[in-house]
């Protein structure tokens, strides 16, 4: 500790910058200890302002506290969309859970948890996280940048306090001690900073380089999310050979879009099925699985675009512009006819049967709401089965334990199994309907006698309904296939911040910040006396290991007249 001297003119300031006491107090108050100050006079406190506020509060979201905070925050708000179904997945399931639950959906919906993803709530963490990080990596890229363009500090004096020490005395120049040093410091990949009479080396600036990739892969991730939940474009549609598909709204049987797509922005492309090829396993111990897929199909892009034929396989998608179409289903859909009581069509074309198992026996609904004036409404529940079984006489046979079902999933004996029900559908109530599904607590199921009424078909068969309702033929069998609508923008982006962000934090974790100094003098004895010392910049060991391993190699070029010391830790 030193000691501080003072002038006369510091005294004087001294004096001047003493606080005087007010004429009226009393002698007793000089000698209080306490500040003197008249009674209605008020203790002024510093004031931040609107401007130190705002310093402040920039200073407390740019905190990585605040960030880690602000990152578990947006983790458990992601949490409610995998309890509660979304509008933009499932609108459908939305609607039933307000039948069910209408006062506790309401209370939801204000909080917008049933479209978390576009709330504000969520937006605004998003924002902030977003903001804290861009004022985290900033500021350090800005001192890693100056850190990088300076030299590593001088030597100290004392080398004797730092982790790792070694010396010794050689009877080599100083001159030729450090030309050795330098060589060897060089080939360890440090970076140097020569005096006179000592090197100053550091390495492992790529740490601090790995620990800001790794900040900014995550700022990029953020950047792929964001443009992923504001322009990617995701759906479904199904099918039927001889249908098509236009990339507008309507079409899709389900999607989700980003909360900045329209119809505008939907890349105007379309394509129609000419035919689905499907083959399976013909035997052996894997007989009945799938083995190809393929869809054939014409495509075209633009209002003016000119017909494409292509193909869609399994992991083989279409291309068309910056979206992608993949094939992920196939099925079959039944043709069937429908015909009220005065012989007119009621219902014609091709319904949509859901699989089952892996041989395609598969189920789905026929509706038919449009029937002559007078007459009931008409559903049926139906079963498709591609391969039935049959009896010795051509029959169909049902299994007495599972009933219907497939041996195989080509059409090799399609059969269509059918009951049927007349009333009201339901579907002109505004409520929105499973298609895959028959509302039947408005309906009468047929009966033959006392028993449900059923049939069983084979293509080209037609059936009179009971009660002289019309009557149904089965038409035939065409396939499905079900096709995925994707466009993910930030795709990419996440992709490669992804990879950025594992090489961030291999360069943070295995990458170690160390100093070294080798300084060489004359002693009093006309040998040169060499110290070498070593500093960790960053946790792990290692370091006098390092040290020892760069002053035997420093030994070898320079022989010591001593043995020296080892590297001391």
């Amino acid at each position: 500790m030193s000691l501080e001297t003072r002038t006369d003119d510091d005294l004087a300031r001294d004096d001047d910058a003493r606080p005087v006491a007010a004429p009226e107090a009393s002698a007793d108050a000089g000698m209080s200890t306490a500040p003197r100050q008249d009674d209605d006079e008020e203790i002024r406190q510093p004031q931040l302002g609107v401007v130190g506020w705002l310093r402040w509060l920039w200073r407390q979201l740019t905190s990585m506290r605040v960030a880690l905070i602000l990152l578990f925050m947006l983790s458990l708000a992601a949490t409610p969309p995998t309890l509660i179904p979304q509008r933009p997945v499932s609108p459908i399931k939305v609607s039933q859970y307000f039948r069910d639950h209408p006062d506790r959906a309401k209370i939801m919906d204000k909080f917008q948890l049933f479209d978390v993803f576009s709330s504000w709530w969520f937006a605004s963490i998003y924002i902030l996280l977003f903001v804290s990080l861009a004022g985290c990596i900033v500021p350090r890229c800005w001192a890693h940048a100056k850190t990088l363009r300076a030299k590593p500090p001088e030597a100290p004096r004392n080398f004797s306090r730092l982790p790792a020490y070694a010396r010794w005395e050689t009877s080599a120049q100083p001159d030729e001690v450090l030309t050795a040093a330098r060589a060897a410091l060089k080939k360890r990949r440090f970076r140097l900073n020569p005096g006179t009479d000592a090197i100053a080396a550091e390495k492992g600036y790529a740490r601090e380089s790995g620990n800001l990739l790794f900040h900014v892969a995550l700022f990029g991730i953020l950047v792929a999310f964001a443009l992923g939940s504001l322009y990617s474009v995701k759906g479904g549609k199904i099918v039927v050979e001889g249908g098509s598909f236009a990339n507008v709204l309507t079409q899709y049987d389900d999607r989700q879009f980003g909360a900045l797509v329209d119809e505008g922005s939907l890349e105007p492309f379309g394509f129609r099925l000419n035919s689905v090829e499907q083959t399976f396993q013909p035997s052996g111990a894997k007989r009945g699985e799938p083995r190809s897929f393929t869809a054939h199909i014409e495509s075209w892009y633009g209002h003016e675009g000119k017909d494409k034929t292509g193909t869609i396989r399994v992991n083989h998608p279409l291309e068309i512009g910056d979206t992608k179409v993949f094939m992920i289903a196939t099925g079959y859909a039944p043709v069937v006819t429908v015909r009220d009581a005065k012989g007119k069509i009621a219902y014609s074309g091709p319904t949509v049967f859901l699989p089952q198992d892996g041989n395609r026996t598969s189920t789905g609904v026929i509706k038919v709401p449009d029937v002559s004036a007078g007459l009931k409404q008409l559903g049926f529940n139906g079963i498709f089965v591609p391969s039935t079984p049959v009896k010795q006489d051509g029959t169909f046979y049902q299994d007495p334990k599972r009933g219907w079902v497939s041996v195989f999933p080509s059409l090799l004996n399609p059969a269509l199994v059918l009951s049927a029900f007349e009333g009201d559908l339901g579907m002109d109530s505004g409520i929105p309907q499973n298609i895959y599904a028959l509302k039947a607590d408005k309906m009468t199921q047929f009966k033959s006698g006392d028993q449900p009424w059923s049939v069983a078909l084979k293509p080209g068969q037609a059936v009179d309904l009971p009660n002289g309702s019309g009557s149904i033929t089965f038409e035939g069998v065409k396939t499905w296939a079900n096709f995925q609508v994707a466009s993910e923008p930030g795709k990419g982006l996440a992709l490669f911040s992804v990879v950025a962000a594992i090489l961030g934090l291999v360069l943070s974790l295995f990458v170690r910040r160390r100093r070294m100094w080798v300084r060489a003098v004359e002693g009093p004895d006309g040998h040169t006396v060499v110290e070498v010392g070593g500093l960790a910049r960053t946790e792990g060991g290692g370091l006098g290991d390092e040290v020892q391993e760069f002053v035997d190699a420093l030994r070898e070029a320079a022989p010591a007249n001593s043995p020296g010391n080892k590297v001391k830790e």
